[in-house]
């Protein structure tokens, strides 16, 4: 769902973002969780970690590479709990973290989010 998601979203997001990995995994880990200093596993649906490309340089040599981060049972959970259309649901939290590679301000990604 993930791939039909990034599929769905508009075609120059998807050419800005080449070379970004983008991984589904079950639940943030631990060291996530206490980075953001969350208690539980299903208050994170999405992540983006990297650089964003406002702080970027020609110069600098990223420290890792870019990544998105989706996460199935938190995205699961939200799901069963807000009756939300589960394809809608995994794109919006793709396009958000989308929108953190870009250095994008929360309200430029909830347009984001709104379009499609």
């Amino acid at each position: 769902m993930a791939e039909t998601a990034f599929a769905a979203i508009p075609q120059a997001l998807r050419e800005a973002v080449r070379g970004v990995a983008i991984l589904v995994e079950d639940v943030p880990d631990e060291e996530t969780l206490e980075a953001m200093d969350l208690q539980h596993p299903w208050e994170l649906t999405g992540l983006y970690r990297g650089t964003p490309l406002t702080e970027k340089t020609s110069l600098g040599v990223a420290a890792e590479p870019d990544m998105i981060l989706l996460y199935r049972e938190p995205i699961l959970v939200e799901w069963i709990e807000t009756g939300e259309d589960l394809f809608r649901l995994v794109r919006n939290v793709l396009i958000h973290e989308i929108g953190h590679h870009f250095g994008f301000s929360d309200e430029e990604i909830a347009r984001l989010e709104g379009e499609g």
